[in-house]
């Protein structure tokens, strides 16, 4: 294992261009959108998660080499978050195939009962920082200056949407590539830095390099609370909040069904009460060094709202309004000679995501 880890570190870029052909490939899968995606979903799960893996190797490869031992005493909340993430969607297939719509939404649960508990844990590991991107980016909080942090780090895997709404920074050169690209945009992994993802990896390794700093004690939810004050424990509540709000969605239409509205508005509410109570300490007490947000946690917040054009994809809504209104568009533009046919696909291909949870759900 030391073997591929050190290989892996001196052909970080031939491994990443390699990650970025082979999840490309996926797209050439047969079934997809069908009855029986298992294979192509298991493929691009494989994938994903060997790309977690080799990333998780690039960030912790340096600071063995620095430090000339190897941590044990640290266990990887976050790679273990961006796998089950990669498998969500396998098993979202493989529970609807063998159990059943409804009892799909057992397994779902589940899942996401899971991911709470980790994202909790990085939450609390990271002195109760602001989760970046689901907990899968570590929020290290070494800068607060808005002029001197580099871009969240991210890796270039499928993040749990298994091959349909990817996040290689890569713009594939099929039409289905291309359209799911722009709905991955204001989508499951909505990113708002530019730079090539390798790039971003470089300029973090380089500064995990830097001579190690002194590492702050990890306070206790207690001390965190009496330390903060009532600004503090405004701020954790809306984190909580943004952790637990997929999990209530499950429960919630593993209890009403999918097709009600108690679920859909709940989550929205949830989704908005969070961001607004952190939106609002941020602002109230922006003149403490506490809660003066960097610009990852800026820009955290961004990818957040983005998150929230995702409902716009989600039943009851889209049955009732989204749906009818793509429907609208197609039959408008059909008569129209290449516009009708690119629009016809890519209706296909947004009516054949939307039926997947784990490609809507934004957790």
């Amino acid at each position: 294992m030391e073997v591929y880890k050190r290989w892996v570190w001196r052909n970080k870029q031939y491994v990443h261009s390699l990650e970025s052909f082979a999840n490309g490939l996926t797209w050439l899968l047969p079934e997809r959108f069908s009855d029986s995606e298992i294979g192509p979903e298991a493929v691009t799960s494989i994938l994903g998660i060997i790309t977690a893996i080799n990333e998780h190797i690039l960030e912790t490869i340096p600071i063995q080499a620095r430090t000339g031992h190897v941590e044990s005493s640290s266990f990887p909340f976050s790679l273990c978050i961006t796998i089950l993430k990669d498998l969500e969607s396998l098993l979202e297939v493989v529970a609807q195939q063998f159990y059943g719509e409804e009892k799909k939404w057992n397994f779902m649960a589940v899942t996401e009962a899971v991911k709470a508990l980790l994202r909790l844990a990085v939450l609390q590991k990271s002195g109760y920082k602001m989760l970046l991107h689901g907990g899968e980016t570590i929020n290290d909080g070494s800068e607060s200056d808005d002029s001197s942090i580099n871009g969240p780090i991210s890796r270039p895997g499928l993040q749990g949407v298994s091959g349909i709404l990817n996040n290689h920074g890569q713009t594939p050169s099929n039409l289905e590539g291309r359209a799911m690209s722009a709905l991955n945009r204001f989508g499951e992994n909505a990113r708002t830095v530019s730079e090539p993802t390798w790039l971003r990896r470089v300029q973090h390794q380089q500064a995990i390099i830097e001579p190690p700093k002194s590492v702050a004690e990890i306070p206790s939810l207690s001390a965190f609370l009496s330390e903060k004050g009532i600004p503090g424990g405004l701020y954790l509540t809306g984190e909580v909040m943004f952790i637990l709000r997929p999990l209530v969605y499950v429960l919630l239409i593993r209890k009403y069904g999918a097709r009600s509205w108690f679920p859909w508005i709940t989550s929205l509410v949830v989704d908005l009460v969070g961001n607004g109570i952190i939106s609002f300490v941020a602002t109230a007490w922006k003149n403490s060094k506490d809660f003066r947000l960097s610009t990852v946690e800026k820009n955290e917040l961004k990818r957040r709202k983005l998150l929230w054009a995702l409902y716009l994809m989600r039943d009851p809504f889209f049955t009732r309004y989204t749906g009818q209104r793509l429907d609208g568009t197609q039959k408008l533009l059909e008569p129209v000679p290449i516009i009708g046919l690119l629009t016809e696909k890519l209706v296909e291909l947004l009516v054949g995501a939307q039926t997947r949870y784990t490609y809507m759900s934004g957790s």
